[in-house]
């Protein structure tokens, strides 16, 4: 199981459109991926539901959990997703 651990950029935290958007990409990869705050249980990430439940603010740690075939390449985009401020764009 791949894992990467990032921090959130969008100025809204992932909430409404950047949770949309990681979501899309989540659930693109078809792969089961799982996103957590450090410390807490896991929510699906193609959940939009779980993925705004989880309450990730601007600058809050997130772990990115995904397995199977192209898990390090999966996560690497959805790291890079969650790096930027989606809602600047």
């Amino acid at each position: 199981m791949a894992t990467r651990t990032v921090t959130i950029a969008s100025s809204v935290g992932l909430h409404a459109r950047p949770a949309a958007l990681f979501v899309e990409a989540a659930s693109a990869s078809g792969l089961d991926v799982e996103i957590a705050k450090p410390g807490e249980d896991p929510v699906d990430a193609t959940s939009i539901l779980g993925v705004m439940a989880l309450g990730a603010k601007y600058g809050e740690e997130v772990v990115l959990t995904a397995d199977g075939d192209g898990a390090d390449e999966t996560l690497d985009s959805l790291v890079a997703l969650l790096s930027r401020d989606l809602d600047a764009e």
